[in-house]
Formats: C-alpha cells, sequence, structure tokens
C-alpha cells in the first residue's frame, strides 16, 4: 500500500492551497461590486433613484458607442477629437498623472462631459463650489443664453448649486439664473469641458423631468463617429483582477508556474507507482564486446584489420567446408564453392579479390571496409547457415 504524504510533499500541497485562497480573495476584493442599492453616486451600475443605468442603457439602445471605463485617464487609446468622456460626479480623489491625462484628453480634441462640485479636482481652470442640499427640491432653470446645449431643452430641473459664479470671461453660463450657474460649457485647448452643477438631469430619477433629457443628449452629442467612455473609475470600479493582470506579464509567469506544479504532482504520483529495478545489461554481454570492438575500429579508422580478420575467418570455414588447402588460390576457392554451394563465381571471386587487396592497403576509407566487411560477413552467414542445417535434420 502507498505511504502517506512526507513532510515535504505537505507543505507544498498546503502552500497551493494557501496560493490559491489568497488569489480568490483578491479576485474578491478588487473585482468591482455591481450593487443595485444606492450609492451617493450615478454609478451606471446601480439602478436605484440616484444611480445611471437608464442614461448608459439609453445611449446603448439608442445606437451610441458607448462603454463603461474601468482603467485610469491616461489609459485612454487612440485619437480624442471624436471622444467623450463622461466624469458623473467623480469620488476618488484623483492624483497628478490624473489630472494630466485628462488636460491631455482636451488637448486632443475630446470632450468632457462632468457633473458635480467635486469635477473640479480633475478639470483645468475649474473654480470650485458647494453643491445643494440632496433634500432640497430640484430648481427649474432656463437658457440664460444661445447655444447647442439648450436645443429642444427650455428648461431643466436639477439641485440648485450655491452661488456658482464662473471667474473666466471663457466660461459661459448655458443654464442658470440671477443667483447662481446651472450648466456652464467652454474651450479647455482643442477639447470642450460640458460641467453641470449636479446630477440630476443624468439619473434614474431625474432624466425624464423638464427637459433633462434633451440636454443629456445634446451634451454626448451626435451618435455618428462618437466612441462615449463612462467613466467608473473615479467611482472606484478600477477593473477586475484579470483584467489588470492580463496588461501585466502574470499570466506568462502562471503558465510557467503551473507547468512546474505540474511536473512535480507529475513526479509525486511516479513515487507512489510501483518500484521496478532497471535493467542492467551485463559487461560480459557479447553485445557490448561488439560495440566496443567497433568504438575501437572506428577510432583508430583500422577498416583494413577488420576486413583481414573477416576474410581469413572465411577462408578457414569455406576451406574446411570443401576439404580444399588453406592457401588455396582465390580463383580455386571461388570455383569450389561456386560448384558445392551454388554461389556465384563471379560476385565471390571478386569480393575475395578485392579483400585481397585490402588488406595490402594501409590506410583504406571506412565506407569500402564496411562494405567489405558486410560482403564477407554476409557469405559467412550464409555458410553457418548451410552447415547447421545437416545437423539439425539428423536432430529431428
Amino acid at each position: 500500500m502507498p505511504k502517506g504524504l512526507d513532510s515535504a510533499d505537505r507543505k507544498l500541497l498546503i502552500g497551493a492551497g494557501i496560493l490559491l485562497i489568497a488569489v480568490l480573495i483578491a479576485s474578491a476584493v478588487i473585482s468591482p461590486q455591481k450593487t443595485e442599492g444606492g450609492q451617493g453616486f450615478p454609478s451606471t451600475y446601480s439602478a436605484a433613484w440616484d444611480g445611471a443605468t437608464a442614461a448608459f442603457l439609453l445611449l446603448r439602445d439608442s445606437g451610441y458607442n458607448v462603454e463603461r471605463w474601468e482603467n485610469a485617464p491616461a489609459e485612454i487609446p487612440g485619437d480624442h477629437a471624436n471622444e467623450v468622456l463622461i466624469l458623473a460626479e467623480p469620488v476618488i480623489p484623483p492624483t497628478s498623472e490624473d489630472r494630466a491625462a485628462i488636460r491631455e484628453f482636451l488637448q486632443g480634441g475630446g470632450r468632457i462631459l462632468a457633473t458635480g462640485s467635486s469635477a473640479a479636482k480633475l478639470l483645468p481652470d475649474a473654480p470650485s463650489f458647494t453643491e445643494g442640499d440632496e433634500l432640497d427640491e430640484p430648481k427649474t432653470f432656463a437658457p440664460q443664453m444661445p447655444s447647442p446645449l439648450a436645443a429642444h431643452a427650455p428648461e431643466i430641473k436639477m439641485l440648485a448649486p450655491q452661488n456658482w459664479q464662473p471667474q473666466a470671461s471663457s466660461q459661459l453660463v448655458i443654464y442658470g439664473n440671477k443667483d447662481t450657474a446651472a450648466v456652464i460649457n467652454y474651450q479647455a485647448g482643442r477639447g470642450e469641458v460640458i460641467w453641470w452643477g449636479a446630477n440630476t438631469p443624468l439619473t434614474n430619477g431625474g432624466i425624464r423631468d423638464a427637459s433633462n433629457l434633451a440636454l443629456f443628449l445634446n451634451s454626448v452629442g451626435p451618435a455618428n463617429g462618437t466612441r462615449i467612455l463612462w467613466d467608473e473609475y473615479f467611482h472606484g470600479a478600477h477593473g477586475s483582477l484579470w483584467a489588470y493582470m492580463r496588461q501585466t506579464p502574470l499570466p506568462w509567469g502562471m503558465l510557467q508556474i503551473g507547468l512546474v506544479f505540474l511536473a512535480i504532482v507529475l513526479t509525486f504520483s511516479r513515487r507512489l507507482g510501483p518500484i521496478r529495478m532497471p535493467a542492467k545489461i551485463s559487461r560480459l554481454s557479447p553485445l557490448e564486446f561488439v560495440e566496443t570492438l567497433g568504438d575501437l575500429y572506428a577510432t583508430r579508422h583500422a577498416g583494413a584489420a577488420a576486413v583481414h580478420i573477416a576474410h581469413h575467418r572465411l577462408r578457414f570455414l569455406l576451406t574446411r567446408q570443401l576439404g580444399l588447402a588453406p592457401d588455396v588460390p582465390a580463383a580455386d576457392l571461388a570455383r569450389g564453392a561456386s560448384e558445392a554451394l551454388g554461389w556465384k563465381l563471379d560476385l565471390f571471386l571478386g569480393t575475395l579479390e578485392r579483400a585481397e587487396r585490402a588488406e595490402r592497403i594501409v590506410e583504406l576509407s571506412d565506407e569500402e571496409s564496411l562494405q567489405l566487411t558486410q560482403e564477407i560477413f554476409d557469405y559467412t552467414t550464409r555458410l553457418e547457415v548451410r552447415r547447421t542445417q545437416p545437423s539439425e535434420r539428423r536432430t529431428e
């Protein structure tokens, strides 16, 4: 019966189990949580009153090229001229790299639709303000000047910001009243910033009020040729663990670790199999003697010696079989073998004459010596087989 696990194998399995549990826990923690309850910010994953699932699905079903963006702004690829980035009340504090990526996005001609006072930390030249109380009722705002953003939207409803007054002359108040601005628009580099004072017009509960839907569609622009990235990175959704690992050499490292682990498992399984001693070839084996002798001949290029030994063995056996003198000439030996054994005279005589000439050559090529030795060995084998047949018949 196989023995139990030894200490080394037990440590290996325990370590692999701990590593697997750690990976599962990290995946559960890092993966975005798609909840249905209120989150306090307009997430496209939320179907609550203050969520933004309705606006996201509306764009997708209306033929817009819209997708959730769960990576840092610096990872937005391609030309930004036909891209729209929606920053719906970002709640994660941005880094200096994030702010630089937003400026680069605008310099490349991108459009940003931002909502809420927290967007001021990301937008260039953005004045800070205080948002209205969520317990207050949304107020109605009318256009303050002609703008494509106000097309088919004579009024909108949103939570009123508290005394939001843009400082730069380039920042135009599109919607507002005498107390505060509600929607401003300004150019940044080759790009454009559309900034709402509150999220109300794109939330599940507010998109159907007044002309909020028209304002939302005017802000994102036409569907043809526009790519819309709805940010979830600043809502805490930084992509799944696998989405992050695919951009690193880690998958190849995991593959290599898996192959090593598989090799360890196979090695362990072989130790549990039946134990058989490996077969050992005796050093007295004739085959080893032949191989050793052949290596010596090959190393010394002593083909002539091999031909000499094989030739004299054949003459000894053949003269004894035919009753001829040991020093009989090659022609007489060939004629006797032809008459008694039926061998072809010209072929056998040619082999004998070549063997005699090879004995007088000091340096014989390996190819010629091998061919000649094989021919002599073939005649010797035929002779030995013929010699054993009569005795076998007598035994029978």
